[in-house]
């Protein structure tokens, strides 16, 4: 097996456990809401305080992981009407200067900013209201997905060069 093919199964590999990762957490987070309406309508069960709190979090974790698998696949939102009307070497030339646009704001906004701020709040032993848990933790989520978005923005800049894929199905 070649050194490629061996990065390239890795990479799909670790790709396909952001995917489970983010699907359990996904299902993790309806489970916990579904407990906090039960306990709090439900004569008889003492309703759970914490289900609020940790429904948040991991909705925030859903987002940001889950933004940037869907920014891997181009499922996001972009204005692509005028792009489309470049010629194909302008168009590309667009691509790349947008790829190149996401990799920057990745790389510094949520990797540096994201690793600031995990860093600032586990170094100030902040803890959460209800679980008591560090906050720094929770706030993971911005560097690791800025982590992906940048690596998902290095894999488009790496295909081959052609017109934009773009998230829309072509039309019929």
């Amino acid at each position: 097996m070649s050194v490629t093919r061996g990065a390239a199964l890795a990479w799909h590999g670790i790709v396909r456990g952001l995917e489970i990762f983010t699907s359990s957490l996904f299902v993790a987070l309806v489970v916990v809401v579904l407990w906090g309406v039960v306990s709090r309508y439900w004569p008889g069960i003492v309703p759970s305080d914490w289900t609020e709190e940790l429904a948040v979090y991991l909705l925030v974790w859903v987002s940001l992981l889950g933004s940037a698998l869907t920014y891997r696949s181009r499922g996001h939102l972009g204005v692509d009407y005028f792009v489309s009307h470049f010629d194909p070497a302008a168009q590309r030339l667009t691509v790349i200067l947008v790829e190149l646009c996401v990799l920057l704001f990745a790389g510094f906004a949520l990797c540096y900013g994201g690793y600031r701020l995990v860093t600032d709040t586990l170094g100030s032993g902040q803890l959460t209201p209800v679980l008591q848990w560090k906050v720094g933790y929770f706030y993971s989520a911005v560097p690791l997905s800025g982590l992906f978005i940048s690596a998902f923005s290095i894999e488009h800049l790496l295909e081959p060069a052609g017109p934009p894929a773009t998230g829309a199905a072509p039309a019929a």
